[in-house]
């Protein structure tokens, strides 16, 4: 692949002249201009345009970091990201992360060195003081609320719609509740807002053995409910953590011709609708569209912006 090394060569001219021909910036005479064009021509030379980006100090880069793409969640996240790019010259990469810290960290050092003009983290494993420490190399948007922590976010007030969906099952004496979670209270905020929400409308903690964790499919939402079904005292209600997933719990209690107990879906999916079950609407195409707002904007960095969710009985047809 010819470089602008080759070019200056074989016309005879610096690199600092071929560079202004490509930068369109300085002086050039119009033999050199003529000369530069048809060895480029004949070279058949492309510019760097990532390289051009950092001499000039510019980058149109956004990259969107992503655990997984499985769950519409993210999804929904990543479509409201690329709708509020085509208005702008920015290109989106995604950044898949599968919770690896290394792999966070290898796309924070690529922030710093200016291969991205900004980075929006969908989800995260790295400790929010981790991210925070990269905030001087560009911008950096979380989808999370970060508490303290000096970081710009757009997020969903979660524990708000939680609050309004245990206290609604309690108003029907839903005492025994089951929740389906992908990760762990230690490494999920989404997690510690759930059982913090259930234990202040229950005040007492929800028991161990009816947090099922490691659920990131409907297959694993399938086996969890079958467990959950052969408890000693089986769950009144299971809130779980995606309508795909609500609608396999659903499915087994149907293929194992068991009462079916209450069963809550997350993300307000077709799916949740389909076969009419309660969900939560987190709006999470805005906030997509919202966090690459924030990343182009000359914002502060620690600008936050808080969504509502809405909490939809699929049985009653209103938002709670």
């Amino acid at each position: 692949m010819a470089t602008i090394r080759d070019v200056a060569r074989l016309s005879g001219y610096s690199i600092t002249t071929v560079s202004r021909v490509l930068n369109h910036s300085g002086y050039v005479s119009q033999q050199a201009l003529r000369k530069i064009k048809q060895v480029m021509q004949q070279l058949d030379y492309v510019p760097n345009e990532t390289a051009r980006d950092l001499s000039n100090g510019q980058n149109h880069k956004i990259g969107v970091i992503l655990p997984q793409i499985r769950t519409p969640y993210f999804a929904q996240i990543l479509n409201g990201v690329a709708e509020a790019a085509f208005s702008t010259d920015y290109s989106i990469t995604l950044l898949p992360s599968e919770y690896n810290e290394q792999a966070e960290v290898y796309y924070l050092e690529q922030l710093r060195r200016k291969e991205y003009a900004g980075l929006i983290i969908t989800s995260h494993g790295l400790p929010l003081e981790k991210l925070a420490a990269y905030t001087k190399y560009g911008s950096l948007v979380l989808c999370e609320d970060p508490g303290n922590i000096s970081l710009a976010a757009v997020f969903t007030d979660r524990y708000a719609v939680f609050i309004k969906i245990f206290r609604w099952l309690q108003q029907q004496q839903i005492k025994r509740i089951a929740c389906m979670f992908y990760r762990p209270a230690k490494s999920s905020a989404t997690t510690r807002l759930t059982l913090a929400a259930y234990q202040e409308i229950y005040q007492t903690q929800l028991a161990v053995n009816l947090v099922m964790t490691g659920i990131s499919s409907p297959r694993t939402a399938y086996l969890a409910a079958q467990k959950l079904a052969q408890q000693v005292q089986a769950p009144q209600c299971i809130l779980t953590n995606s309508d795909s997933n609500a609608v396999a719990v659903r499915q087994y209690y149907i293929d194992q011709q068991l009462p079916i107990p209450i069963i809550i879906g997350q993300g307000y999916e077709m799916a949740s609708f389909a076969v009419k079950l309660p969900t939560i609407n987190y709006h999470l195409y805005e906030l997509g569209q919202k966090a690459f707002e924030i990343a182009l904007a000359d914002a502060p960095l620690t600008t936050k912006i808080k969504l509502p969710a809405d909490f939809i009985s699929q049985n009653d047809h209103f938002i709670l």
